[in-house]
């Protein structure tokens, strides 16, 4: 593919994306910890102090941001939601309770997802356009379900470092002149919970090998955005407001949007925004694309 010029002549995108769980992701990626309240405290810190301390940085660097909730946390953070949606951002779902999608039929996924757009619906009137799961593999299917649900993007997947397509099940009652679910790939090195998520007991992560130095994951981001800015790519990245938004971590946020401000050729954008200029820019996937690869052989295990 020949090098994306983004709007305004930018270099490259860059869609900063938080995962407001609450203590709903951990209770999936660790059921031992339900019951033990200073354990969950750990998650819980995201709704006491991190979230606004998320919000104070964006609003520092102006910078509009990809929220995506789980239906529960909608409606018992129902104030914070709405003060998140009032400072302009976008706010997507990631099903009700973060469920385990590998352990889900594609029916029970489904109703996961209507679960979390009902929530969405009651606390703000409107549905998503933005999905993203918390944990496990899509069923066959499930793409072009969510784009007959009218979601226009996705943040789940991996496999690449610009946008892509998700192609239409050949099998599936698509509806027709439905536009294409883009996807916008995630890397683990841009994601905070790779560097910060910690626990004692139960050990989060196993083996506890976590809590690395501020000053050496910001140099990694800020190596990270040369590099996409570099190659003109997008930059995702993906934040928890329970790790970021500690007091001495929400710096290492500060200082890779000042770096990041710094550039006057950067298209800072929504998932929403990024995904509807894709769409009317790009004719397709490269070919021999991973995700068509992937549909391939799907086709042929059946």
């Amino acid at each position: 593919m020949n090098a994306i010029r983004w709007p305004s002549n930018a270099q490259c995108a860059v869609a900063i994306t938080v995962d407001f769980n609450d203590e709903h992701g951990i209770l999936t990626q660790e059921p031992r910890i339900a019951g033990r309240e200073k354990s969950l405290s750990v998650w819980r810190y995201g709704a006491k102090r991190g979230v606004d301390r998320v919000l104070d940085a964006f609003d520092e660097f102006d910078v509009r941001s990809s929220w995506f909730l789980p239906g529960r946390v909608a409606q018992t953070h129902t104030e914070l939601l709405k003060r998140i949606d009032a400072q302009q951002h976008e706010i997507g779902t990631s099903g009700f309770r973060c469920e385990n999608f590998d352990t889900l039929t594609l029916d029970a996924q489904k109703d996961a997802f209507h679960a979390g757009q009902h929530a969405l619906v009651d606390t703000l009137g409107r549905r998503a356009k933005g999905f993203r799961s918390f944990y496990g593999n899509w069923a066959p299917g499930f793409a072009d379900f969510l784009r007959d649900e009218g979601v226009t993007w996705s943040s789940s997947w991996r496999g690449d470092d610009l946008p892509y397509f998700h192609l239409p099940d050949a099998h599936a009652n698509a509806k027709v002149n439905v536009p294409p679910l883009v996807e916008l790939p995630l890397h683990y090195e841009l994601e905070d919970e790779p560097y910060f998520v910690y626990n004692l007991s139960p050990a989060v992560p196993v083996g506890q090998p976590r809590i690395p130095s501020y000053r050496e994951v910001l140099a990694n981001w800020k190596h990270d955005f040369a590099a996409f800015r570099r190659f003109g790519l997008c930059f995702v990245l993906r934040l928890h407001p329970e790790l970021i938004g500690t007091a001495g971590r929400i710096d290492v946020l500060r200082g890779l949007l000042a770096e990041m401000r710094a550039h006057d050729d950067v298209w800072f954008a929504t998932g929403a925004e990024v995904a509807q200029w894709w769409r009317e820019n790009i004719d397709g996937n490269e070919p021999g694309h991973p995700v068509e690869i992937y549909a391939r052989h799907r086709e042929t295990a059946r």
